[in-house]
Order: C-alpha cells, then sequence, then structure tokens
C-alpha cells in the first residue's frame, strides 16, 4: 500500500469538513421544520437549473456566486439579505467535490496549498460571523461594491491587462505572504457571496505561479472555507433552504460532468457575458440599497 502523501491528508481532511457540513445542514433542516411546520424544505426546482448552469461553468473557471446572484435577482427567488448565506450552503457540496478532482489532477506544492487554503478559511470564519448579522442594506451595499471590484478583475483578465503567469508551482517567502494576506481578504469576501475564483486565479497570475496552479487552490480554498461560512449562516438562519438545497442538487451533476467530461470549452464570450451581468447585478444592488436608505431617510428624521 503506498504511503499517504501531504495531497492525501489533505484530502481526509477535507471528509472531515463534509461531514461537518452534512450534520449542520441536517440541523439547519431541522431548525427550519421546527420553526415552521408544513414549510416547504424540498429543492426549488428553479434552484436545481441555476445549481447546475452556475457549478459547470463554475468548473471551467467562470466562478458560481456572481453568475448565481445574477439569476437569482432576475427571477426574484432568493431575498438580498439571504443571498450570502444561500450562496455559501447551496454551493458547498459542488465544491468539495471540485477540490477532490482538480486537488488529485493538478500538481501544486503541498505546503503552498495547504497555506492558501488555511488563510481563505481564516478569512471566511471572520467574514461570516460580521456578515450574518447585517441588515439587508449592508449587504446590498457590500455585494454591490464587491461585485464591481470582481467585475473590474474580470475585465482585466478578459483584456489582458494582468500577466498571464509563469511556472512555478509553489511558493515561498515574500511572495507567499502576499498570497497569504490575499487569500484571507478573499476569504473575507466569499461571505459577502463575492466568488474566489476570478480575483484568486488573478492573484496566482501576479505571483507567477502555473496558471493551472490556481484550480486546486481556489477550489480548496473554498471547499475549506464554505463549510466554516455555511454553519455560521445556518446558525444564524440567514439563508434559504429550498434555495440552497436546488444549488446543491443541480451542482454536483454539473461538476461532475463538466471536470471528468466536458474538460473544457471555448469560454471567451460567455466570460464577457459573466462580466456584463455581474456589471448590471451590481449596478441594480446598489439601486436598491439607495432606494432603501431614501425610503428610511423620513423614519430616522
Amino acid at each position: 500500500m503506498p504511503a499517504l502523501d501531504a495531497k492525501d491528508y489533505l484530502l481526509i481532511a477535507l471528509a472531515a469538513f463534509a461531514i461537518f457540513y452534512v450534520v449542520r445542514l441536517t440541523a439547519g433542516v431541522r431548525a427550519e421544520r421546527a420553526a415552521a411546520p408544513g414549510a416547504r424544505v424540498l429543492p426549488d426546482t428553479s434552484g436545481v437549473a441555476i445549481g447546475f448552469i452556475s457549478n459547470f461553468f463554475d468548473t471551467l473557471g467562470i466562478g458560481s456566486f456572481a453568475t448565481t446572484t445574477a439569476m437569482w435577482r432576475a427571477l426574484k427567488k432568493v431575498k438580498d439579505e439571504l443571498i450570502p448565506g444561500t450562496l455559501n450552503v447551496g454551493h458547498t457540496p459542488p465544491t468539495i467535490v471540485q477540490a477532490y478532482i482538480f486537488t488529485k489532477l493538478v500538481p501544486v506544492e503541498p505546503m503552498t496549498l495547504i497555506l492558501m487554503i488555511a488563510a481563505a478559511v481564516a478569512g471566511a470564519w471572520l467574514g461570516a460571523s460580521l456578515v450574518s448579522g447585517w441588515s439587508r442594506r449592508n449587504v446590498q451595499l457590500g455585494m454591490g461594491s464587491a461585485l464591481l471590484a470582481a467585475a473590474t478583475l474580470m475585465l482585466l483578465a478578459q483584456l489582458k491587462l494582468v500577466p498571464a503567469g509563469g511556472t512555478a508551482i509553489g511558493l515561498e517567502g515574500p511572495k507567499l505572504m502576499v498570497g497569504l494576506v490575499g487569500n484571507f481578504v478573499l476569504g473575507v469576501l466569499m461571505t459577502i457571496g463575492i466568488g474566489l475564483y476570478a480575483p484568486c486565479m488573478i492573484l496566482i497570475y501576479l505571483l507567477g505561479m502555473n496558471p493551472l496552479a490556481a484550480f486546486p487552490i481556489m477550489m480548496g480554498s473554498c471547499a475549506f472555507l464554505m463549510p466554516v461560512a455555511s454553519s455560521r449562516f445556518i446558525r444564524a438562519r440567514r439563508f434559504d433552504l429550498p434555495a440552497a438545497l436546488g444549488l446543491l442538487v443541480g451542482g454536483i451533476p454539473a461538476v461532475l460532468i463538466a471536470a471528468l467530461i466536458v474538460k473544457s470549452l471555448p469560454l471567451e464570450a460567455v466570460r464577457w457575458l459573466v462580466v456584463i451581468v455581474v456589471v448590471y447585478t451590481a449596478a441594480g444592488m446598489l439601486r436598491s440599497a439607495a432606494r432603501e436608505s431614501a425610503e428610511a431617510a423620513p423614519a430616522r428624521a
């Protein structure tokens, strides 16, 4: 029997995080049933389709949070204040499946991978403790602003205004410290509802790493931080259960199809569409926040 390496131990730890997530989600379902007997606890039908579409492209490197948020807002499916929690809770299982596949397939220096994941988890733990108590307006302002930032990063990547990356599969010294701080901040932003994939990929490029190394780092970071963030949102009951279950049910088969069968697609046009949709969604969030602020002004006076 071959000896286990660092990646194997990392995947064993990920299995423990997955079990933790299942336990917390089960407790959340029970709490929802107790709070509202007879309430719907089945996956939302449109949510299954949204979960499939967003996680299919997520596996190919597009990201799922911005696209899911845009579809939810277009269909008026999830309240704004519940979007960050629902994104984290619903996309956790598909992301764990992604992490298992890409950690095995793509070479990356184990210590860099482990430390980058740990930094993201620490950021998510801090961020979820703050965001789970935010008001609807604060969520709208936070998501709107962060979505604009994410769209800017996507646009820079599309216009080839960021470095194309290098050949390194690991980091050390000052570059490692920059990577850890960067991934910590991205972990915080995940809990606001901003996907980690696009900014993490750009961070990896800027640090001179092989672009493929971004996949196990960004997917591993999300797979470990999302159960932690989800636990806090579940405990605070700041998520939409049917919508989250829809993402879960639709997302897992989408990941398997994209990663093991499709593997790659010409995504240039899709990325431009995502940039446009993200900007539109961000503007809608900020307009909603401004409208609620204006409506609340007479009451405060």
